[in-house]
């Protein structure tokens, strides 16, 4: 018998989801770590837990999280819920009755490594700073030393990952920035054949980052911005500490330093007051960086929040206007993987047959070819909206 947990909303989530279950160790219980981003994920939250308890009634449902941190009595009234563990507490192996702190969540190809955990930043339409605290991050040492256990274990690729990655190093003797990290972690760990950034604000582009977007080969050409809109406007009433004009210079400057570079994109439809013409300059933002990889919410009040006391739109025109954009998302990712046909790409295999090129292509072998773990040259022969479909050289 071992633990269970799932987890909902980021890729941090996902690593401490599994950080939680490898604490827990034998005992049956379910850990659900929870999201506040959207109304919607805290509701699928409480489904699990309700169907939880109705396909395995008495097992003990452990709920964590930064909805839970934020609300701990109302998820602690839910059904089998035994136990509310605050977020700064939920990998801290006392709380699970002793033992060694969980080592970094692994696959057999990549890894997301948690370097930074918090937000200092206060945008109108995000809860997250009341479930995860300020900004802290993890020495660059021990970033280092998680980072070579992992490919020790056989990984090939490391995701760094946060709550707020651009702002690394601030509360760290020092202040070293995320470019500095990472060129230390990619000296210190020559093995590691590919580093990848996970969502990053665009104003976190450091110079040593930037040297690394130049030279070195190791660091994935593709970036995942928190771009969130492509209007002043609604930029500023969002609080965000970036305008329109710095994506597009961000992406310029991306591109004439390493003209692979592939990007993707968190963003935000509906949000309060925004016009047809805001959403038009979103649209015309997506194109003109061909941002390929979207995530795209639909604007979710957050109780607290200074955007849930704006002028809303009604739901049917949030969510009507989230499809344009991911549609417009479609697009771009089809144009990225057409232009794509005939080359030889450098694959890292997954499971399945199926892996990722470095600009973070999704591809399917057809035909014999390596087993997963293995890093391949391999010919793009054929493109659909899932992705690159490729044949080994």
């Amino acid at each position: 018998m071992t633990a269970e947990a799932i987890s909902f909303g980021c890729r941090l989530n996902a690593t401490e989801a599994e950080g939680m279950r490898a604490l827990a160790g034998t005992r049956d219980v379910l850990v659900v770590n929870t999201c506040a981003v959207t109304a919607e994920a805290e509701a699928q939250a409480r489904q699990a837990i309700r169907r939880a308890v109705r396909e395995k009634p008495g097992r003990p449902i452990l709920v964590t999280g930064c909805a839970a941190e934020i609300a701990p009595a109302a998820w602690a009234s839910l059904p089998g819920v035994a136990r509310v563990i605050p977020n700064a507490a939920k990998l801290d192996p006392a709380s699970w009755g002793g033992g060694a702190a969980p080592a970094p969540a692994a696959a057999r190809t990549r890894a997301f490594l948690a370097v930074q955990n918090g937000c200092d930043h206060r945008c109108t339409f995000c809860v997250i700073p009341q479930g995860r605290g300020p900004s802290r991050s993890v020495p660059m040492g021990l970033v280092a030393e998680r980072a070579r256990a992992l490919v020790e274990a056989g990984c090939r690729e490391v995701v760094l990952t946060g709550v707020d990655i651009a702002s690394y190093g601030a509360d760290l003797p020092g202040a070293p920035r995320l470019g500095q990290m990472a060129r230390r972690l990619l000296a210190a760990v020559p093995g590691l054949a590919r580093l990848r950034l996970s969502s990053l604000d665009p104003v976190g582009m450091d110079e040593d980052l930037w040297r690394l977007v130049a030279e070195e080969p190791r660091l994935m050409p593709h970036l995942h911005l928190s771009v969130q809109h492509g209007a002043d406007l609604v930029l500023k009433r969002m609080r965000r500490r970036h305008l329109r004009a710095d994506v597009l210079a961000l992406c310029r400057r991306a591109r004439a330093l390493r003209p692979e570079m592939a990007f993707g994109a968190d963003l935000i439809a509906g949000f309060p007051t925004e016009t047809e013409d805001h959403l038009a300059q979103l649209l015309d933002l997506v194109e003109a960086c061909d941002l390929s990889f979207l995530h795209v919410f639909p604007y979710s009040e957050r109780p607290g929040t200074a955007a849930a006391r704006m002028p809303a739109l009604p739901v049917a025109v949030r969510r009507e206007r989230a499809a344009r954009l991911r549609e417009a998302g479609r697009r771009a990712a089809r144009r990225l993987y057409d232009g794509r046909l005939g080359r030889v790409e450098s694959v890292l295999v997954e499971r399945g047959g199926r892996g990722h090129t470095e600009q973070f292509v999704p591809v399917r072998l057809r035909g014999p070819g390596p087993g997963a773990g293995e890093l391949a040259g391999m010919r793009a022969v054929g493109a659909d909206d899932d992705g690159l479909i490729v044949e080994r050289v």
